[in-house]
């Protein structure tokens, strides 16, 4: 599946020159840092000259170790990018944007140009259209999402309306905003009244469930928003659905063709305490979450599932990957949930899992994101 890059990139040099870019100022910095040891670790470097770059909670860019092992994740230590004494920043020399290595006691040293940035982030700064404006006013070729996209698929209420517009459905849920919520919570708790318990009460832009409470009685819904409040402002609270839920990975397609589709995959989890698929099952306790692909559905589901997967790719305006999410109801039906179109990496990531049993390895699918990034021009399009 995976298309060949040219011999050379952008830059001139004897291969293309790629950006990893992780970590970030949202609370998914972690999450950031193990999808970029996955990746570092997957990358074919005898095609790509690869410069790991990590932006720290400050901010700040600095030049990464491209050691997969810094980046680990473990229960009792989250990965982090530090600040440093030098800063890289993408500056204009010769008509060209470069990477340009920074310090108050040095001369500045140039990296160079780079043919495609990697943008493993997830979150605010970052997944949600920020970085990938950047990116488009450089006039860098970047993997994923373009800036409206991003900026949709971040936002958990917009989202909704764009794919509520598109025809798909979406379950009951109402959006909260902190004027709402401080003006007048007693309006708020009898929105949620009518939506009925259980709730889940989220962070409208935060993702790998960062924030997330399943909320079961109206005494403990102020202390999940307030949860939720930590990680954002602006809420989205949906109603409780009785389904299974049921992922599909997709992948751009080349040219002109259709978005690509994975087979859809269920996720099981296991023990642990878990009453819904959180952050510790998902990314700390080996074993917590099974991914079973191709899913236990019917055929014709499995076909309404990639064709649904693909009109909310194109409906968001989705690049490169997306991983969309949907409940699958003991009476057939299919209720979207949510796009993300920076999905988790990880090898043992959902989205990289669904696309393995369809086929398509870990290694093969960096390259293919790779090579649709190059190939795709900046700007408008």
């Amino acid at each position: 599946m995976p298309t060949n890059t040219t011999e050379k990139g952008r830059s001139g040099q004897s291969k293309p020159r790629v950006a990893v870019l992780f970590g970030g100022r949202s609370s998914e910095h972690a999450v950031s840092c193990v999808t970029a040891a996955g990746v570092l670790g997957a990358i074919d470097q005898d095609k790509y000259e690869v410069i790991p770059i990590g932006i720290a909670k400050t901010g700040q860019w600095v030049l990464a170790s491209g050691d997969t092992a810094q980046w680990s994740l473990s229960a009792s230590s989250l990965p982090e990018v530090a600040p440093s004494a030098q800063t890289v920043t993408l500056a204009e020399i010769g008509g060209e944007h470069q990477l340009i290595v920074a310090s108050t006691d040095e001369v500045p040293k140039e990296l160079g140009t780079v043919d495609v940035v990697f943008p493993l982030l997830h979150g605010p700064f970052g997944e949600d259209g920020t970085i990938q404006g950047l990116l488009e006013l450089s006039d860098t070729r970047y993997v994923g999402a373009g800036v409206l996209a991003s900026a949709v698929g971040m936002d958990k209420h917009f989202m909704k309306v764009v794919f509520e517009s598109a025809g798909l459905h979406v379950g009951p849920y109402i959006a909260v905003t902190d004027r709402q919520w401080r003006n007048d919570p007693e309006l708020v708790r009898k929105r949620v009244d009518q939506l009925g318990f259980p709730v889940f009460v989220k962070p409208s832009r935060a993702g790998s469930s960062m924030g997330i409470s399943k909320v079961d009685a109206m005494e403990h819904l102020d202390a999940a928003i307030e949860a939720a409040r930590e990680h954002d402002p602006k809420l989205v609270i949906e109603a409780g659905i009785v389904g299974r839920e049921i992922e599909c990975a997709v992948l751009e397609g080349r040219g002109t063709d259709a978005p690509r589709t994975s087979m859809p995959g269920e996720i099981s989890v296991a023990g642990g305490g878990h009453e819904f698929y959180d952050f510790n099952a998902k990314y700390v306790e080996d074993g917590a979450a099974a991914l079973s692909c191709p899913a236990d559905i019917p055929e014709e589901a499995i076909i309404r599932v990639r064709d649904l997967a693909a009109i909310a790719f194109d409906a968001v305006g989705a690049e490169g990957l997306s991983r969309v999410d949907f409940f699958y109801t003991p009476d057939g039906e299919l209720i979207i949930n949510e796009i993300n179109t920076m999905p988790g990496f990880t090898p043992k990531s959902m989205y990289p899992q669904m696309w393995a049993a369809s086929g398509l390895g870990y290694a093969e699918l960096i390259d293919e994101l790779i090579s649709l990034a190059l190939n795709r021009k900046t700007g408008l399009r």
